[in-house]
Order: C-alpha cells, then sequence, then structure tokens
C-alpha cells in the first residue's frame, strides 16, 4: 500500500498540486501538513504517515524537501522506514529506494551526510583550540561573580531567605542553591587570582572588609583540597 505525504510552509501555500501527483502515483491514502516549516519536529500528518506506512509498503513524496528538515534527518526517517520493510519514494527526483539505483543514491545521500557531521565537528574543536589558546574562557558564562558567589554565602549564612536575594543577584532561587551546593571548589581557585580580579572593575569601591572574605573563603577552600 502506498501512502502519501505532503506538506506547504504557509497557510496561503496550496497543496493541490502535491496531492494531484501523490494521487496519480497510486497513493491510496495521503497525509498533509500546511503552515508548518519543514524545521518543525511536530508535524501531525507525518507521524500519521509514518504510522500508516506498512511493512511491504511505500511512503511517497512530492518532493525530498517535504519529508525531511535536514540531510541528516531525511536519511533518519528514510532509515526508520527501512527498517521497518517500508520502501521510500520521491516523485520530483525520481528516486525509489525499491530499485538498486535508488538505493545507490541514498548511500551516496548517507556518505555526504556523515563527511558533513564530521567537518562541523572538527570545525568546532579547531574553533575551540584556537580560543583556548587566545586565553579565552569557553562555555556559558557564569551568573555570578567570585564577588557574588562570596556575598551570597555570607547573606545566606546570617538567615537571608533565598527569596529576598533573587531581586538582589538577578537569578533565580534555583540558581542560587546550585551556587551555594556547588560553589566551593571554584571559591578555591580564587586564592590564585589577584583581589582585583577576583572582585572585577569595581574592585576599588569593595569594601576592604569584604575583599579579605572573598580571600579568606578561597583560601580555607583551597587548602581543604590539599
Amino acid at each position: 500500500m502506498n501512502i502519501g505525504y505532503a506538506r506547504v510552509s504557509t497557510d496561503e501555500q496550496n497543496l493541490d498540486l502535491q496531492l494531484n501527483a501523490l494521487r496519480a502515483a497510486g497513493c491510496q491514502q495521503v497525509f498533509s501538513d500546511q503552515g508548518l516549516s519543514g524545521k518543525t519536529t511536530d508535524r501531525p500528518g507525518l507521524t500519521q504517515a509514518m504510522a500508516a506506512a506498512q511493512a511491504g509498503g511505500k511512503l511517497v513524496v512530492w518532493r525530498l524537501d517535504r519529508l525531511g528538515r535536514s540531510l541528516p534527518h531525511l536519511i533518519r526517517l528514510v532509515d526508520e522506514l527501512g527498517a521497518r520493510g517500508i520502501q521510500f519514494h520521491s516523485l520530483m527526483e525520481n528516486i525509489d529506494t525499491s530499485s538498486s539505483s535508488g538505493r545507490l543514491i541514498f548511500h551516496i545521500m548517507g556518505a555526504l551526510a556523515e563527511f558533513e557531521r564530521n567537518l562541523i565537528s572538527e570545525r568546532t574543536r579547531a574553533g575551540m583550540e584556537a580560543a583556548r589558546i587566545r586565553g579565552a574562557r569557553l562555555g556559558r558564562r557564569s551568573a555570578l561573580s567570585a564577588l557574588d558567589i562570596s556575598q551570597l554565602k555570607t547573606a545566606h549564612k546570617a538567615g537571608a531567605e533565598l527569596s529576598s536575594l533573587t531581586n538582589r543577584f538577578g537569578v533565580t532561587e534555583r540558581t542560587l542553591r546550585r551556587y551555594l551546593k556547588h560553589s566551593m571548589p571554584a571559591l578555591a581557585l580564587l586564592s590564585l587570582l589577584p583581589i582585583d580580579t577576583v572582585c572585577g572593575s569595581g574592585a576599588a569601591a569593595v569594601p576592604e572588609a569584604t575583599k579579605t572574605a572573598v580571600l579568606r573563603d578561597s583560601a580555607i577552600w583551597m587548602h581543604a583540597l590539599h
């Protein structure tokens, strides 16, 4: 049994051209998505078409880009169909996995998709290594500075409720709890840094008592790590 799938990206576009071509290709059932981009992961029509296709049957689309949102996604969908014993046919490109030439084309496409993934991975690693050489800090920027963490710990020890500290530090209670729980090793590294680096550009305005507390806490944790 041939199952057809059609899709247009906007509500203004018309499905008639695809529907007529799919019915002419012998599709007994046709499912469609209208007003949904190919990048959308939740496509009810595609889900129904994949579920309706049975072993020994075929899923037919008007054009390849109607099915997959990217080459790797397209390969994955066709591989899923193949594992279930279902063939795939794209009318415009005349790719039919029930033929040897169609299977060959998809093997080539799969190799190209893997090559693309490897290139992206290599470029990412090279970029990260170049950033490390430049001294750039990788990863997401910390929501709280070392000084913020020290002030948070002091306020929390003094009995301040986390709910009252969220506005002060501009983060959620969950984030504050995470810093209270996991900030100790980070503080240990502060004893290796100048106090102006720890406190940032506003170091001159930070009271000496606070600077001393930051360094004291960091020294304590550095000693604990040893």
